[in-house]
């Protein structure tokens, strides 16, 4: 393996901005500009966001570059998230790397944004040591050997092929990760997603954006038991989130009629009772995709990846199913650069480059 490869990875898909800098699977800087702004809307205005990262992308990329200890002429190519995201938002990130590039002569490598959450597990630190032998790389793997104990381990490294739960603010979906670049979709929702559900329910409950981190801490203190939601009876893989959301709505209303003061008194329960439903809805279709694949190696990715209640589901279900599970570090959950520049690491490797003229796309897809 070529330790002198240097990948600048860009991430611009929607309100983060970050740059991260790697020397192969090894991760050097990796450096995000929040966008708070959109905390007064309940959401993100995709006209403010673009703004913000016009002002962020070129203090990041050289804050990034700086704390990699190296200068913009070591690095060998530039990684960026070309798509799924908001389009105003990806065009800056985009157009930079475009320009960047050129300026230095250097391959220009596009990487799907959903890809690199999957991926995020295979990032190392300076730190890390191999396990065992050679860490697994991006080349396809059938030994079935892990980086992992029984019960899982956070941010282990996961071999092919595994199953993936992809859960954010945008997707929801259960991949079968056969290769860095051979990845299938068994099942997707076919409306919200888990983490746009949480964070409307936080909204009708008044208590802020993001609602995902607001909802994991209240619910680590009430009861998950406490209040029943319908669960939706989609077949197969498929995920549904909406009728959730409106069971949680009505359901709200009708007690508020009974007591005004009824989510400040009840909020604890509210929150844990919600996690508690979505998780159960994510982990039940999970376990159907382990038995139609027969693939234990499962890994869980996306911003959602974070929630406490999520995060136990995997841990209980490696001890009652004999699971060996992927984690990601809390630093990788969420959009980063970093995610983006290992996947470019891996495509440099088979010189998989993009042209100057690549679109960039706004469409949830893996093609």
């Amino acid at each position: 393996m070529d330790q002198d490869i240097y990948i600048l990875g860009i991430e611009s898909s929607c309100d983060d901005t970050s740059a991260a800098v790697l020397k192969g699977e090894v991760l050097l800087s990796n450096v995000t500009a929040s966008q708070a702004v959109h905390e007064a809307y309940g959401g993100v205005v995709p006209e403010l966001a673009s703004r913000a990262h016009q002002q962020n992308i070129v203090p990041v990329v050289g804050e990034a570059i700086k704390r990699a200890g190296i200068t913009k002429e070591q690095l060998s190519a530039v990684a960026f998230t070309r798509g799924p995201g908001l389009m105003g938002s990806l065009l800056v990130g985009v157009n930079f790397a475009k320009g960047f590039a050129r300026s230095l002569g250097i391959p220009l490598i596009d990487v799907n944004h959903l890809q690199g959450h999957v991926m995020a597990h295979f990032i190392r630190t300076p730190s890390d040591s191999p396990e065992g032998g050679e860490r697994m790389t991006h080349k396809e793997n059938d030994s079935g050997a892990a980086n992992s104990s029984p019960s899982g381990r956070l941010g282990g490294v996961p071999p092919y092929p595994f199953l993936c739960l992809l859960v954010s603010g945008g997707n929801s979906q259960i991949v079968l990760v056969r290769a860095y670049n051979n990845m299938e979709v068994l099942g997707q929702t076919i409306d919200d997603a888990a983490g746009e559900a949480i964070d409307k329910c936080s909204k009708v409950m008044g208590l802020g954006y993001p609602g995902g981190p607001i909802i994991d801490k209240l619910a680590r203190q009430g009861n998950p038991k406490a209040y029943q939601f319908s669960e939706p009876h989609i077949p197969g893989l498929d995920y549904s989130f909406s009728g959730l959301k409106t069971s949680f709505l009505y359901s709200l209303r009708k007690w508020i009629e009974e007591d005004p003061d009824f989510i400040e008194h009840h909020k604890e329960d509210l929150a844990a009772s919600l996690e508690w439903t979505i998780v159960d809805i994510l982990m039940k279709k999970l376990r159907l995709a382990v038995k139609q694949t027969g693939v234990k190696h499962v890994a869980v990715a996306g911003g959602v990846s974070a929630n406490n209640g999520l995060r136990n589901a995997f841990y209980d279900h490696a001890r009652r199913y004999g699971w060996k599970i992927y984690i990601p570090k809390f630093s990788y959950t969420t959009d980063n650069a970093a995610m983006i520049g290992v996947v470019g690491y891996y495509k440099f490797l088979d010189k998989e480059f993009c042209s100057i003229d690549a679109p960039a796309f706004s469409k949830v897809t893996f093609t």
